[in-house]
C-alpha cells in the first residue's frame, strides 16, 4: 500500500515557497531550491501539488483562505460603519501575521486564470459597503466602487508598513484618518463616524486596540 502524503510536508513546502517568492521574487522559486530548503525530495512537490504551477496557485489559495478566516471573525452587528472598519482591521491583522503570503497574493505576478482565487473575500467588503448604503449611512452609490477605494487605502498602508516605510503606530493612525475621510466623502455623518470608530477601538483585535484603532 502506498504511503499517504504527509500534510506537514505539504504545509512546509507552501510556507517555504511563499517565503522564497516574497524575499527573492518569482525567479527565486525553483524546484531544486525549494526542496533543499524543506529537506525533501523533488517528488514531494509532485505528490502534493502535481507540479510547480499548481504549487504557485495553492500559495495564493492558502493566503486567501487565511484572509477569509480573519474576515469571517467579524460578525455583522447593529453598526454597519463599525463593521466596515473592523473588516479593515481583520485584513490588516492577516497581512501582518502572514507577510510572505500577503506579498505573493498582491505583489507577485500570477496568471490571469488565477484572478478568481480570493474573489469571495472582496465580496465580503462589497456586501459590508452595500449594507452601509442600504441603512442610510452612505449616500446612494455603486458598492463595488466604494469598496475599491476602501481596499486601496488599507492595502496601500499595509504595504508601506510591510516595506518598513511607516511605523506600525503611524500606519494605524493614517488608516483611521483615511477611513474617516472616506466615510465622510461617502456621505456618512461626522458624529456617527466618531461613534463607530470608538466602537471599533473597543471591538478590534488586541493588536489594533494597542495601536489606537479608534482614532
Amino acid at each position: 500500500m502506498p504511503k499517504p502524503a504527509d500534510p506537514e510536508v505539504r504545509s512546509a513546502l507552501l510556507e517555504a515557497a511563499a517565503l522564497l517568492i516574497a524575499t527573492e521574487g518569482s525567479g527565486g522559486l525553483t524546484l531544486r531550491r525549494l526542496t533543499d530548503e524543506v529537506g525533501t525530495s523533488t517528488m514531494a512537490v509532485y505528490t502534493h501539488f502535481g507540479g510547480m504551477q499548481n504549487l504557485r496557485q495553492e500559495i495564493r489559495r492558502e493566503g486567501f483562505t487565511r484572509l477569509k478566516v480573519h474576515l469571517d471573525s467579524v460578525q455583522p452587528a447593529r453598526d454597519p460603519l463599525a463593521d466596515l472598519a473592523l473588516l479593515g482591521w481583520a485584513y490588516w491583522d492577516n497581512a501582518l501575521e502572514n507577510p510572505h503570503l500577503y506579498r505573493v497574493m498582491f505583489m507577485d505576478h500570477h496568471e490571469p486564470a488565477d484572478d478568481v482565487i480570493g474573489l469571495d473575500t472582496f465580496d465580503q467588503l462589497v456586501v459590508a459597503v452595500a449594507r452601509c448604503i442600504e441603512t442610510g449611512r452612505f449616500e446612494a452609490a455603486v458598492p463595488f466602487d466604494l469598496a475599491v477605494q476602501l481596499w486601496s487605502s488599507v492595502h496601500g498602508l499595509v504595504t508601506l508598513e510591510l516595506a518598513g516605510l511607516l511605523t506600525a503606530p503611524l500606519a494605524a493612525e493614517m488608516l483611521t484618518a483615511s477611513w474617516r475621510s472616506l466615510f465622510l466623502g461617502f456621505g456618512a455623518d461626522a458624529r456617527a463616524i466618531a461613534r463607530s470608530l470608538a466602537r471599533t477601538r473597543r471591538d478590534a483585535p488586541p493588536a489594533a486596540r494597542a495601536l489606537g484603532s479608534g482614532g
